[in-house]
């Protein structure tokens, strides 16, 4: 269940909020984008995501060695609503990560 409390809670931390609005601009981010974009180290990344997605937030899909996290499908329309105010009042904080993202190279080909 959905309750605003839970929300705050999972996108308190600044790594968290980084990692569900750089999914939001982009539909979907594997961790090896992530650890690109926020320059840190896969570990991290990987349990910030199991986070995410034990409260709902994401979801994951497989795609060969490859595994692709997308905002959760059943994610309701006012938490889709508040990340993507959060997304358009935030550029210039989340700039840094994004040219990060842009910049990178062999970045995994998407077929689906």
């Amino acid at each position: 269940m959905f309750t605003p409390d839970l929300i705050c809670k999972t996108l308190s931390d600044s790594t968290r909020a980084r990692i569900a609005l750089l999914i939001a601009r982009e539909q979907e981010l594997c961790v090896c984008e992530l650890t690109c974009a926020l320059d840190d180290i896969q570990p991290k990344i990987s349990r910030h995501l199991a986070l995410l997605r034990e409260a709902g937030v994401l979801a994951d899909r497989r795609q060969g060695q490859w595994i692709y996290y997308s905002l959760h499908p059943e994610l309701p329309e006012w938490v889709r609503a508040m990340l993507s105010t959060m997304l358009e009042a935030n550029k210039d904080w989340l700039a840094e990560n994004h040219q990060r993202l842009c910049e990178m190279q062999d970045r995994p080909n998407r077929c689906c």
